[in-house]
This record gives C-alpha cells, structure tokens and sequence, in this order.
C-alpha cells in the first residue's frame, strides 16, 4: 500500500494500482466475511487470506477506481497534485520557491493542492498559529526564515495529528471504528474567544476563501 494526497494506493499485480479516496466520511474494514453488511457499504473485496476489505462511505463523496500503474503520475487524477508535506523534499525553501511570484494569503496558499497536498483547513490554522504567522499575511512578504518556521510547524501538527488518530469534529472514524482526538489538542481551531496558549491574546475567527479562519491578533503577525 502506498498513498498519494488523499488517494489509497494499493498496488496490485501487474501493472495496476487500485486508488481509493475515503471522500469525506468513507472508512475501509477488514472483517470476516460472515460479518454483517453494514449501512452504505459499497464495495467488498475478497483477499486470499479468507478475509474482506470492505468500503464504506455514508456520504457516497468517495472513489475506487483501478489505473495501469505506469500512468499514475501523468492521470487527471494526480498530474496537478502539490508537494508532500511529510517529504524529504519539504521545506521553508521549497514553499519560498512555490511562492515566488504569488501574492496570495498564506492560508490560502497552503490549502492549494496545487502546492502543498494534505494540509486542510484545520491543519493550516494550527500550524500558522504555532509559527506565529497571520493568516492572511501575503506570501509575498514572508522572509526565508518564517518559510522555514511554517514548513517546522506543518510537518509537526500533521505527525502530531497521525499519532492521535486525525481529528474527528463530526463523524470521522478510523478503520477500527474509533474517533481521532487531535482535536483536544487543538490551540486555534474552533476556539474563537479562548486565551491564546501562546501570549494570552484571545483567539478571532474569520472567514477566508468561505472557510472560518482562526488566529491570534496579538502574537501572529
């Protein structure tokens, strides 16, 4: 298995991968095949060891499709995506370098999977707010040294946020069935009016692009 962005890549033989999007609630099981079906299971697949891997997906926004490996690169699917954030080839540099030209927000910036995949909403709030960087500030005026500061903090709020298992504000659940809980470890995100953790300043939101937006006034700048 591999991924790219938010696509499951599991390649099988031959020159075919099966690409999977969870959409926004999907979930892949792995259960015996007597086990019941589930409301809005939409696929079973039957693996050599007797089990199923079965997909899930409440809200129908997911995919399965199945491409000739070779081609991956160069599919509608994949060809526009951004950078890793979790790459080697990440860096403060490497979103200056993206950047150049550009005058956008850098919130916006960094939710452009044109850029930088897999850094959403949630995850674009936090790590501005812990590298103490305006949400709205043009990338234009960013020095090398806060690039690097923001590029520190995305990759640290993405490991930190595997590790406890995503953030589940509605119904996300993982493939055992549990609730991620980054979100108690949240310091920006959904906490409009609390004392920033940072200075004390008390935390604001606005809407960017129709997304809300929360952030320090007193220690991003």
């Amino acid at each position: 298995m591999d991924r790219r962005a938010k696509y499951l890549l599991l390649r099988l033989e031959g020159d075919s991968t099966l690409i999977i999007h969870l959409g926004m609630s999907g979930r892949m099981t792995i259960v015996p095949p007597e086990h019941a079906v589930e409301p809005h299971e939409h696929l079973s697949f039957l693996l050599s060891s007797g089990l199923t891997m079965r997909f899930r997906d409440p809200r129908r926004f997911g995919l399965c499709l199945a491409l000739e490996t070779s081609k991956l690169a160069s599919d509608p699917h994949f060809a526009h995506l951004g950078i890793e954030p979790l790459s080697s080839e990440f860096s403060g540099r490497a979103l200056r370098e993206l950047a150049r030209g550009r005058r956008a927000p850098v919130k916006s910036f960094l939710m452009d999977g044109r850029i930088v995949v897999g850094v959403g909403n949630i995850y674009a709030c936090e790590a501005l707010h812990r590298a103490g960087v305006h949400p709205k500030r043009s990338v234009a005026r960013i020095s090398p040294e806060r690039w690097e500061l923001i590029a520190g903090a995305i990759a640290d709020v993405l490991l930190q946020a595997i590790e406890q298992g995503g953030t589940t504000l509605n119904d996300f659940r993982n493939a055992a069935g549990d609730s991620g809980y980054f979100q108690v470890s949240l310091s920006a995100y959904g906490r409009e009016g609390d004392a920033c953790s940072n200075c004390g300043g008390e935390i604001r939101r606005i809407v960017q692009a129709g997304r809300s937006t929360f952030y320090c006034p007193r220690c991003q700048r």
